[in-house]
C-alpha cells in the first residue's frame, strides 16, 4: 500500500494527482522550481521540496533531484503525471531501482512507443493498421502531402506539414531544431498527411493480471499547432462498429507490448472510415477528464489502485452522455497563437460543479474546472501557457456544448490574453455543433471568424463607458469632500468629462455630462446611468437594464457583461516623452531565446518576411517583418535571451 507519493510535475495535472491521493488517504509531496514556488500545487502538498532553477532542464526534468526530495520527503512512490518525465523509461527505471513504486506503465512499454519509428514496426507486426513511414532523404512529388514528425516527439512539437517539395528541407530542419530542444533527440520521418481525417484516440487501462479495459473513443480533431484544444468523447464521428474496431486495434496495441496502467492509443480517422495507428501514449493525457465523465470512473485513482496490484474488474462501465473539454491558454490566436506571460489578475469561471472531479448534478450534468492557476498567479515563459482545463458533462452533446459555452462566456480572466473567445465561438459554430470536425477545422472555418472578439465595436464603446463612469465612482470615493453628486454633473451644460482608452481595435475616446436630464454621452447615445461604484456599473439602454462588472489593475481596465469581455487600457492625459519608441521597431512579443536570426543589418526586406525565430513556452514563433524596408537596425543574434518589448530590429520603410 502506497503511503506517500511524490508527483513529479507541477501546476494542474499535480493538483489533479492529489486530489486522488486524498481520497484515498495517501500522503503527497510536490516538487517545484523556483517560479513555481507560491503554486497552488506546492501549497496543497503535505511536503514540497525545491528544484532549483526555473528552466525546465534543471527542474522538472532533472532526474537525480526528483529522487533525492523523494528519499528526503519519505515518498514510497513516484507519479508522473504528463509531459516532462512521464513516458522517460530512464527515469520509470530509476524510480524502481530506487525501491519506489512506479505509477505508470513497465519501462519497457515505455521504450518500445519511445520512438513513433519503432512502434509502428511493433504495432504493424501484432495487426493494428499503421501509415507508411517515408524517408525524408527519399520523398518523392508523388509523396505531397506529407507531414515531418518527431521519432521521440509528442504534443505537436517537432512536426510540420509539407505541401510543396520546395519547403521540405527547412521544414525536416525545424522539425529536428525542435525535437532536440524539446526531446534532447532530433530523430525525425515522415509520413502521408491525410486530408480532411479525424483525431481519434481510445483510452486503456490494464492491471497485471491479464484484464485490459477500453473505455471508448475520444475525438480531439479541433488543433492548433497540431496540439489539441477541445476533446470530447465520444466521437459523433464513431458508430458501434467502427467503435468496436478502433477499441479491439487498441487492446491488441496494449496487449502487444505488455502494458500496465492508464495509457492511450491513438489514430487518425480518414473520410472513408479507415483508421491507423499514430502513437501509444504510454501515460495520463491532458484530455482523460472526458472519459472520467462518460464513464463515471477516477482515471488516477485506477492509476494508483493498479499501481498497487489491485485486479480491475472483469468488464468496464457503461458509457453515459457526452463531455466536451476545452484547454484555456494564455495565447493570442489572431496573432498566429502567440504565447502571454504575466499576472493573471483575476481567474474566475461560475457554475463549476466539481474541481479535478466527475460533476455528480442529479440531472446527469455538470461543469468541471481543472486549473493548475488562481486569481494573482503569475504565469511565466518556461511552461506550457496553459491556464485551466474545463469540461461540461450533459445527456446530449448539443446540451453539453452550450453549458461549456455559457461557462466559458462568464469567466472572468484578466491581465492576460486567452483564448477564451475563440473557444466559445467555436462551441456555437454551426458545424462544430454538426460534429463536423477535423483536423483541418480550423483553417476551414478560419480565426477571421473564430478569433473575432465576442464583444462587438458597439459592445466596446459601451463597456468603455461604463469604465469611464467606475473610474468616476472610484475618484469620488477617495475624495476628501464628497458633494453627493456625480463626477462631470453640471447645472449649466459645459464641456463634457473625457477619459480615453485602448480597446481591441484602437482608441476609444469617452465623453459625458451630467445634468438635470441625466447621463449624455455621444460616444453611446440614449444610454442613461441607473448606478455606478468602482466595481460595477448598471446602464439603462433602450429600457433594458445592463450591469457592468469593471476591475480594475494599474492602467489595465477589464469590463465584463453578457455581450463579452472587453479588455481596456488607461490613456493617461499627458503622455511621457520617455516611452515614445522609434517608428518601425519591431517588438519582443514576449520573453524569449533567439533561435536564429534570417537578415542582416542593411538588408531589404518583404512585409510579413521572416528576420529571426524566438523560441518561448517550448515553441517557435516567427518575428515578421511589419512593413516593407530596411533593416536600419539588428540589435540581437542567435542564442540571445531577450525580455518583452525589446526592440530587435528597426525598419525604415522604403522610399515611394
Amino acid at each position: 500500500m502506497i503511503k506517500r507519493l511524490l508527483v513529479a510535475n507541477r501546476g494542474e495535472i499535480a493538483r489533479r494527482v492529489f486530489r486522488a491521493c486524498r481520497d484515498l488517504g495517501i500522503g503527497t509531496v510536490a516538487v517545484h522550481s523556483d517560479p513555481d514556488a507560491g503554486a497552488p500545487h506546492v501549497r496543497e502538498a503535505d511536503v514540497a521540496g525545491r528544484l532549483p532553477g526555473a528552466a525546465p532542464a534543471d527542474t522538472y526534468l532533472a532526474s537525480a533531484l526528483l529522487l533525492d526530495v523523494a528519499r528526503r520527503a519519505g515518498a514510497d512512490a513516484v507519479h508522473p503525471g504528463y509531459g516532462f518525465l512521464s513516458e522517460n523509461a530512464d527515469f520509470a527505471r530509476a524510480v524502481i531501482d530506487a525501491g519506489l513504486v512506479w505509477v505508470g506503465p513497465p519501462p519497457a512499454a515505455i521504450a518500445a512507443m519511445g520512438s513513433k519509428i519503432e512502434a509502428k514496426k511493433l504495432m504493424a507486426a501484432a495487426g493494428v493498421p499503421v501509415l507508411p513511414e517515408l524517408d525524408p532523404a527519399r520523398v518523392a512529388a508523388e509523396d505531397l502531402p506529407l507531414l515531418v514528425k518527431a521519432s521521440a516527439g509528442g504534443g505537436g512539437r517537432g512536426m510540420r506539414v509539407v505541401r510543396d517539395a520546395a519547403d521540405l528541407a527547412e521544414a525536416v530542419a525545424g522539425a529536428r531544431r525542435e525535437a532536440e530542444s524539446a526531446f534532447g533527440d532530433p530523430t525525425v520521418f515522415c509520413e502521408p498527411l491525410l486530408e480532411r481525417a479525424r483525431h481519434i484516440e481510445v483510452q486503456v487501462l490494464a492491471d497485471a493480471h491479464g484484464t485490459v479495459w477500453t473505455l471508448g473513443e475520444r475525438e480531439c480533431s479541433i488543433q492548433r499547432r497540431h496540439q489539441k484544444i477541445v476533446e470530447e468523447a465520444p466521437s459523433p464521428a464513431v458508430g458501434p462498429e467502427l467503435r468496436a474496431a478502433l477499441c479491439g486495434a487498441a487492446a491488441d496495441a496494449a496487449r502487444a507490448i505488455g502494458y500496465v496502467g492508464a495509457g492511450t492509443v491513438e489514430f487518425m480517422l480518414a473520410p472513408d472510415g479507415r483508421f491507423f495507428f499514430l502513437e501509444v501514449n504510454t501515460r495520463l493525457q491532458v484530455e482523460h477528464p472526458v472519459t472520467e465523465c462518460v464513464y463515471g470512473v477516477d482515471l488516477v485513482r485506477l492509476q494508483i489502485e493498479i499501481a498497487e496490484g489491485a485486479r480491475l474488474p472483469d468488464a468496464a462501465p457503461e458509457p453515459r452522455g457526452h463531455a466536451i473539454e476545452v484547454r484555456l491558454y494564455a495565447e493570442d490566436p489572431a496573432l498566429d497563437w502567440r504565447p502571454a506571460s504575466g499576472t493573471l489578475h483575476t481567474f474566475e469561471v461560475p457554475g463549476v460543479d466539481a474541481e479535478f472531479a466527475v460533476p455528480a448534478g442529479s440531472a446527469g450534468s455538470g461543469l468541471r474546472l481543472d486549473s493548475g492557476v488562481e486569481s494573482g498567479a503569475e504565469v511565466g515563459v518556461h511552461y506550457d501557457p496553459m491556464l485551466a482545463k474545463v469540461i461540461a458533462w450533459a445527456p446530449t452533446r448539443r446540451a453539453a456544448a452550450r453549458r461549456l459555452a455559457a461557462g466559458l462566456r462568464g469567466a472572468r480572466v484578466h491581465g492576460l490574453t486567452t483564448n477564451r473567445d475563440l473557444l466559445v465561438r467555436v462551441l456555437e459554430e454551426p458545424g462544430f455543433l454538426d460534429g463536423e470536425t477535423d483536423t483541418g477545422y480550423l483553417d476551414r472555418i478560419g480565426l477571421d471568424v473564430l478569433a473575432a472578439p465576442l464583444a462587438d465595436d458597439e459592445a466596446v464603446r459601451v463597456s468603455a463607458l461604463a469604465a469611464a463612469l467606475a473610474a468616476a465612482a472610484a475618484e469620488r470615493a477617495s475624495a476628501r469632500v464628497l458633494g453627493g453628486l456625480p463626477s462631470g454633473w453640471r447645472n449649466v451644460r459645459s464641456q463634457p468629462q473625457r477619459r480615453a482608452y485602448e480597446g481591441p481595435s484602437g482608441t476609444v475616446e469617452v465623453d459625458y455630462v451630467f445634468g438635470r436630464d441625466g447621463l449624455v454621452s455621444e460616444l453611446c447615445p440614449g444610454v442613461s446611468l441607473v448606478s455606478a461604484t468602482p466595481s460595477e456599473v448598471v446602464l439603462d439602454r433602450g429600457g433594458l437594464r445592463e450591469t457592468f462588472a469593471v476591475a480594475t489593475a494599474g492602467v489595465a481596465v477589464h469590463v465584463d457583461s453578457r455581450f463579452g469581455p472587453v479588455a481596456l487600457t488607461a490613456v493617461p492625459r499627458f503622455a511621457d516623452p520617455s516611452d515614445r519608441i522609434a517608428p518601425g521597431s519591431l517588438l519582443a512579443p514576449m520573453p524569449g531565446t533567439v533561435v536564429r536570426v534570417e537578415t542582416e543589418a542593411g538588408a531589404t526586406v518583404a512585409e510579413g518576411q521572416t528576420l529571426l525565430v524566438l523560441e518561448a513556452m517550448k515553441m517557435e514563433h516567427r518575428i515578421a517583418a511589419p512593413s516593407a524596408g530596411t533593416v536600419a537596425e539588428l540589435n540581437v543574434g542567435a542564442g540571445r535571451q531577450v525580455e518583452a518589448g525589446a526592440v530587435l530590429a528597426v525598419i525604415e520603410g522604403t522610399p515611394e
